[in-house]
């Protein structure tokens, strides 16, 4: 068991560090209203690392991010924009790429969605 502890932590060396929660939940939203959240996190690594890429599951969550590269013990952040376009329950992925990992980070958003009265 240990081995394989090992092996996990060997093979998925994560640079980051999530300062807050990678779920983020709005709460009760109104329908095609606009919603902002900030993703904060830590390079934790020796190197300077950046976001290559940054893959939402639709088009109502749009993220804004730098494309400068973040230092080590520096911190940065990934702005998402959310326009629910769907009543009810919704859980929102959205993956993160970052330079020299092979997996990506998955952050959510979730909210149940009502529509305006």
């Amino acid at each position: 068991m240990l081995l394989l502890i090992s092996s996990f932590l060997l093979f998925y060396n994560s640079s980051i560090a999530w300062t807050d929660d990678t779920t983020h939940d709005f709460g009760d939203l109104i329908l095609k209203e606009t919603y902002f959240h900030e993703f904060n996190f830590q390079n934790v690594g020796e190197e300077p690392i950046r976001i290559d890429n940054i893959r939402p599951s639709c088009g109502c969550t749009i993220p804004d991010w730098s494309t400068d590269p973040i230092q080590p013990d520096s911190m940065a952040s990934i702005r998402v924009q959310f326009v629910p376009n769907q009543t009810g329950y919704t859980r929102k992925p959205i993956k993160v790429f970052f330079s020299g990992q092979k997996k990506a980070e998955k952050l959510y958003l979730e909210a149940y969605v009502e529509r305006k009265d």
